[in-house]
């Protein structure tokens, strides 16, 4: 009953969010990027959840986790499909390194500061507190580069700039996704031989599951067995894993990347096949996070200014950093960093992965700033990419003379990586 009520109100909001008077970008700027983002769902779940108006229940959302498992799940199957190892050999060494600096840099610069409030004001063991930092600075060092993408698109920003962009965005993921599986080795159960042995398992879930579904769609020609064979598998990833309490979005990003391994037909249909529910699922998700948020945490309203600042900071020097390293190897546009203040979906689903598997109030504190810190970054985002624009060379590339990137982005859930493409870019 509950997931129906959740389906009733997204549809309905879904309706509110499609409305062009609402979201025309000439009346309602921030609506109409926050709309197109997605972010708006997360505002009206925070409205709507425990916190604010109680429209749904704390018991309500324990009832729904196995959907927020299942939306995870997806998110990460997206993530590991574009995990293509061909192109990942090609790369030269200095994308990688720009990609670790741009994205290191964030993360330090919030994740040492923010590690000294959460000890006092807590009063947590050095390492727990550590640990919460991390995830932090986990969610700050993800970027996305649907703002560079709409910027190529509408002619503003030289193809090649853009898609450097989305490239370097795009290869941050990892360093999010690896702290979160630090996070939970240490975290999940309180004993680290332990907790490697869960993401041992999760990982293993991932690439049984892949396999399976990249043998059981081979011959397969129909699209709509391909899409409904996918999607039973991407679901029972998901389920599985939050029915064994293991991490569904790394057991999702291990069965995509086993598909991605295998390549060929067989990962172009999976990935097509999800494309056709990315973003409803993208949108559902957001939400549910949304209604998970404490809106009246002031010690998370507290820490808010220094994570959006910190990683503001971060991005802009951690910019310059890549652009140095890729000098000759990789076309950036001028002021890289301010292209990389968006956030991206990706953030949302660590945090909302930690909470599930490492509930208490510091993981709640976690995802209330990363969760309001999402949206204003976006904010921020489009002001800093403007910035960006202001510092290009006139493209080279024609292109249609549409709006300003970033007056209605295209959509970021999770799959995409933070590049923008797709859904989940």
């Amino acid at each position: 009953m509950q997931a129906l009520l959740v389906f009733l109100i997204v549809a309905a909001l879904s309706l509110l969010a499609s409305s062009r008077s609402l979201l025309d970008p000439a009346r309602f700027p921030a609506l109409a990027q926050l709309g197109a983002s997605g972010l708006l769902f997360l505002i009206f779940g925070a409205l709507l959840g425990p916190s604010v108006l109680g429209v749904l229940t704390p018991g309500n959302l324990d009832s729904l986790r196995p959907l927020v498992a299942l939306g995870l799940g997806t998110a990460g199957v997206l993530l590991g499909l574009n995990l293509e190892p061909r192109l990942l050999r090609l790369l030269p060494r200095p994308v990688y390194a720009a990609a670790l600096a741009h994205a290191g840099t964030a993360f330090l610069f919030v994740a040492l500061p923010l590690s000294v409030p959460l000890v006092l004001s807590m009063g947590l063991r050095p390492l727990v507190a550590v640990g919460a930092a991390a995830l932090l600075g986990a969610a700050a060092s993800l970027s996305s580069g649907h703002f560079a993408v709409l910027g190529y698109r509408n002619g503003r920003l030289e193809r090649s700039r853009g898609l450097g962009v989305a490239l370097l965005t795009m290869m941050d993921d990892a360093v999010g996704l690896g702290v979160l599986a630090l996070g939970l080795v240490l975290g999940a159960t309180g004993n680290a031989a332990e907790g490697l042995g869960l993401l041992g398992l999760a990982l293993s879930l991932g690439v049984a599951c892949g396999a399976l579904l990249a043998f059981l769609t081979h011959s397969l020609k129909d699209p709509a067995e391909q899409t409904t064979v996918t999607l039973g598998m991407v679901a029972l990833v998901g389920g599985a894993a939050a029915y064994l309490r293991l991490s569904a979005l790394l057991a999702g990003v291990a069965c995509g990347a086993t598909l991605a391994l295998m390549g060929g037909r067989t990962a172009a249909r999976v990935a097509r096949a999800l494309s056709r529910v990315e973003r409803p699922t993208y949108l559902v998700l957001v939400f549910m996070v949304g209604c998970h948020l404490h809106a009246r945490d002031l010690a998370a309203w507290a820490l808010l200014p220094a994570f959006v600042g910190l990683r503001f900071v971060g991005k802009v020097l951690g910019g310059r950093f890549a652009q140095r390293l890729t000098r000759g190897v990789l076309d950036l546009p001028p002021q890289f960093g301010y292209a990389l203040i968006a956030q991206g979906g990706l953030a949302l689903c660590i945090v909302a992965e930690y909470v599930l598997l490492v509930p208490g109030s510091l993981s709640q504190r976690v995802l209330d700033v990363v969760a309001v810190g999402a949206v204003i970054n976006e904010m921020l985002a489009h002001g800093a990419f403007r910035h960006v624009l202001g510092a290009e060379d006139p493209p080279r590339e024609a292109g249609p003379p549409s709006g300003a990137p970033g007056d209605a982005p295209p959509g970021d859930p999770p799959g995409a990586t933070g590049a923008g493409a797709g859904v989940v870019a």
